[in-house]
């Protein structure tokens, strides 16, 4: 039985970290498609048309030791609300979704538009105050010179422009169990994960 995953949910609440959990435990394969969207926005950083960016992008640029940067951050929130650029990414995450053995996707529209029909779907929120905490602490030891009130603004405005594009807005699939970490050890939210995908599927964890 092929496995899909969908995990959705805004910057810093935590739905990387457990997608690569859920990957690891069911062996699964993995794809934080944020990444796809950082890396479309990088290059038009450089003065590369959205499109243009979106439609030749290779693995090369997914491997940029700088997708993490807020001004990256920033390029990739509004590169994702042109609605060409999303259908340009919209087969490549289909076809990974849909890999011999399944696969965890995490994004903003994973379980909405790229696999509606998902066995399991999953949005992960927490406050903006502790994903600007997660977020500015991470920039920090990444040597980044940012202050938190910096960080929780653009979280904010990245939210919000998300939230508000026409084009796949960032929300729960109506059927999505939504996980606010706020609160929670990472080890009690993979946990709870691990739990409800065997529950929602027969499938145990294997690893």
């Amino acid at each position: 039985m092929r496995l899909t995953i969908a995990i959705d949910g805004p910057a810093a609440a935590g739905k990387g970290t457990l997608s690569r959990a859920l990957a690891e435990a069911f062996g699964l394969a993995h794809l934080d498609t944020g990444l796809i969207y950082r890396a479309a926005g990088r290059r038009t950083l450089d003065g590369t048309p959205a499109l243009e960016a979106a439609q030749s992008l290779t693995a090369a640029d997914l491997e940029a030791d700088d997708l993490r940067t807020p001004d990256v951050a920033r390029a990739a929130s509004v590169v994702a609300a042109i609605p060409d650029v999303r259908a340009a990414l919209v087969d490549f995450q289909r076809a990974f979704a849909r890999r011999q053995g399944g696969a965890v996707l995490d994004g903003r529209d994973i379980g909405t538009v790229i696999c509606p029909e998902a066995e399991v779907k999953f949005f992960v929120t927490a406050s903006d105050d502790v994903r600007a905490e997660r977020r500015f602490i991470e920039l920090r030891d990444g040597g980044h010179d940012v202050t938190l009130g910096q960080v929780l603004a653009d979280l904010r405005e990245r939210d919000a422009r998300d939230s508000a594009r026409a084009a796949a807005p960032l929300k729960p699939a109506e059927d999505a169990v939504v996980l606010d970490t706020s609160g929670m050890d990472i080890n009690a939210v993979v946990a709870a994960a691990i739990a409800l995908v065997t529950d929602r599927t027969g499938i145990a964890p294997v690893a």
